[in-house]
């Protein structure tokens, strides 16, 4: 998996702040963390594709993604190729952070207590990511 820093599409964090809505931008090249449960993408139930909120990469198909009971939106795979991963410190115990793998953006952690078939848990910020269903 790629880093962050890595990634194909490179902004300034002005560009980026003129782009993105405030709460996107707190999250996404901040690393910020939205409220729990303050997602409307936790109620979303329909087929379809999650992609990055700030360049449209899917991320994960909505056959993925549960009800971890934590407040935000959940998946226990990625799409092939869709995200990165570094170690994030800031909380003083090392957690695997999730970003997208085009342009970087921070969407969330990935833990190891989510259910079969892969056993993780890819906890998500829903302002970083926007909701596409399935037409047909």
């Amino acid at each position: 998996m790629s880093d962050a820093a890595d990634s194909p599409i490179k902004r300034s964090e002005v560009e980026w702040k003129k782009e993105l809505p405030a709460d996107t931008f707190h999250v996404m090249r901040k690393h910020g963390t939205e409220r729990a449960g303050s997602s409307p993408l936790n109620k979303e139930h329909r087929a379809g594709m999650y992609a990055c909120a700030a360049c449209g990469l899917p991320l994960f198909e909505s056959s993925t993604k549960f009800d971890s009971g934590t407040g935000w939106p959940s998946f226990f795979a990625p799409l092939p190729k869709a995200v990165g991963t570094t170690t994030d410190r800031s909380l003083g115990m090392p957690r695997t952070e999730v970003h997208c793998a085009r342009c970087g953006g921070h969407l969330g952690h990935v833990f190891p207590d989510g259910p079969r078939p892969t056993g993780e848990r890819y906890c998500m910020n829903g302002v970083a990511m926007k909701f596409e269903p399935k037409v047909g």
